[in-house]
């Protein structure tokens, strides 16, 4: 059987397994047995690319069928910073899960720095290594090296983060509508984006400092990003029309 390598991001970890990724998927958020539930987000890894930096034996003597010929589910090659060592073009595909097992892959896409808004402020869930969501008055690219290249008394090696949706509050914190936005403590959230229109020296706003583990898909704005410095790749969200075109199941399971 074929073995697949993943780095999952929320807990992060590397994990050899002999499941494609939409069987990998509803095994991490459903189990075996179908009494787990639970969101996953990861990567599939290009094994080739990282030969070198795991123990090849150990896992191709770990990662084998089961004595009835089943595949091996999940063998952990390694929990402790993940993200940062494996190189950023060995990132295959990032896929998404519900908490009933519905897989949505997400493909890299070309991502346009000149069309990033300077004027709009954004809303950033940090999901690996670290997960505080966070309001910034800088776009994504600008965001990713800032947080990265070292320039600043606190930086990470690599980041993966997801822009959420934050509708008439980009422009307007105070006055904008925010209706359609689920977020559990709106009154707080329009004082830090408020604070970073007042201060201009300020570019970011911690608004949550731990993750609950659950992603609302559905306030998902432009997508993921994962990168170091001025390197950094784009994995687009569809909107719920696509969706729903393309991954029905999964659309419904949101």
């Amino acid at each position: 059987m074929a073995k697949f390598v993943y780095l999952t991001c929320t807990p992060e970890a590397l994990v050899a397994s002999m499941l494609p990724p939409e069987g990998f998927g509803m095994y991490l958020s459903t189990g075996t047995k179908k009494r787990n539930k639970g969101q996953t987000i990861f990567f599939e890894v290009d094994l080739n690319a990282i030969e070198d930096k795991i123990d090849i034996d150990s896992m191709n003597s770990r990662c084998v069928a089961k004595e009835d010929g089943s595949p091996k589910s999940s063998v952990y090659l390694s929990v402790y910073r993940v993200l940062e060592m494996i190189p950023l073009q060995a990132l295959k595909s990032l896929y998404l899960t519900t908490d009933h097992g519905c897989v949505l892959e997400l493909k890299k896409a070309p991502y346009d720095k000149s069309k990033e808004s300077l004027k709009e402020l954004h809303l950033y869930q940090e999901l690996c290594p670290v997960t505080p969501l966070v309001a910034s008055g800088l776009p994504p690219s600008v965001f990713m090296k800032n947080l990265t290249d070292g320039s600043k008394p606190i930086t990470l090696p690599k980041l993966l983060f997801v822009e959420l949706k934050l509708g008439e509050l980009a422009s307007d914190p105070l006055r904008g509508s925010a209706e359609h936005l689920p977020y559990s403590n709106i009154g707080h959230l329009r004082d830090c984006l408020e604070i970073l229109r007042g201060e201009y020296e300020k570019h970011m706003k911690t608004v949550q400092r731990t993750f609950s583990g659950t992603l609302l898909y559905r306030t998902i704005e432009s997508g993921f990003y994962v990168g170091e410095k001025d390197e950094m790749i784009f994995y687009p969200y569809p909107s719920m029309k696509e969706l729903e075109d393309i991954n029905y199941e999964f659309f419904r399971g949101i």
